[in-house]
């Protein structure tokens, strides 16, 4: 039986909801729904941490839209992290916020 992952901020005790990864190419920053299997260079994250989550000035956040999911859905990690290149193409072209790739991605512009 798998154990279930608990959030990667210090201190919290909280179970993780959400996968968080950067694609440091691009800045930005990719927030969806809990990967099936823990990944060395993302961070998974609880519904709390991955609401407030923020990045570097002049970076982008995709992030999965609506309510994140209590349990694993399955890896959605591959999907949001290849949106991001087609979004951040889109964000170039226009600076207002446009829909994803992805099913519920969503460009943030940082204000």
């Amino acid at each position: 039986m798998r154990q279930a992952r608990r959030c990667s901020r210090s201190g919290c005790i909280q179970h993780a909801v959400a996968t968080l990864t950067y694609v440091y190419a691009e800045s930005t920053a990719v927030v969806g729904p809990l990967a099936t299997q823990a990944e060395p260079h993302s961070y998974d994250l609880c519904a709390a941490h991955a609401t407030r989550m923020t990045v570097p000035r002049g970076w982008d956040v995709v992030r999965h839209e609506g309510e994140l999911p209590s349990a694993p859905m399955g890896d959605e990690l591959t999907e949001l992290a290849e949106a991001v290149r087609e979004a951040r193409r889109a964000v170039r072209a226009d600076p207002t916020p446009v829909a994803g790739a992805g099913r519920h991605l969503r460009v943030l512009r940082d204000s």
